[in-house]
């Protein structure tokens, strides 16, 4: 039940992060890396995220973007959130705040890793996820999807799109 928002760049860990909090039963929430400090923070605080996933950097059309640097504003007025764990992407230095930040290869490479996670089980009505409105015509607003609506939904969109039958 609690809540993990990411704010990572189009990265392999952004899809490692999503499928770890399903397996977990945390709630989820993905914030569009392009956004600014003040929308990642209205989006935390909204669902009282307890963790933040992030990386040091976005790499973009050539550009290094400082995401941590953003994390780091918006957490500032993010009181829930007690971890930050950062993706090393562009190898940049960044400011580590003691007993909140980790490295994201510091946690998957700690010794107290076990090989094995059991998945917790979910009902059909539990939170997968919340993904919030652009915000364009207001505040944000975070709509909830659940664990069985979302993966009924992604069913019947791969049978339909791919015309897959019983046989």
């Amino acid at each position: 039940g609690d809540r993990v928002s990411i704010y990572l760049p189009m990265i392999p860990e952004l899809a490692i992060a999503m499928l770890a909090c399903a397996r977990i039963g945390a709630m989820h929430s993905v914030v569009f890396a392009g956004f600014s400090a003040i929308a990642l923070q209205s989006r935390i605080q909204d669902c009282e995220a307890k963790v933040l996933v992030t990386s040091d950097a976005v790499l973009r059309a050539g550009k290094t973007i400082p995401l941590k640097a953003n994390a780091d504003s918006a957490l500032d007025n993010c009181p829930s959130v007690k971890d930050c764990i950062v993706v090393r992407r562009a190898g940049n230095e960044v400011s580590m705040q003691e007993g909140r930040d980790s490295w994201w290869h510091d946690e998957v490479g700690a010794d107290d890793i076990t090989s094995e996670c059991q998945p917790e089980s979910m009902e059909a009505e539990d939170t997968l996820f919340i993904l919030y409105t652009s915000g364009s015509t207001g505040k944000p607003k975070g709509v909830v999807h659940t664990t069985g609506g979302y993966l009924t939904y992604a069913m019947h969109t791969c049978q339909y799109v791919f015309d897959l039958k019983d046989d």
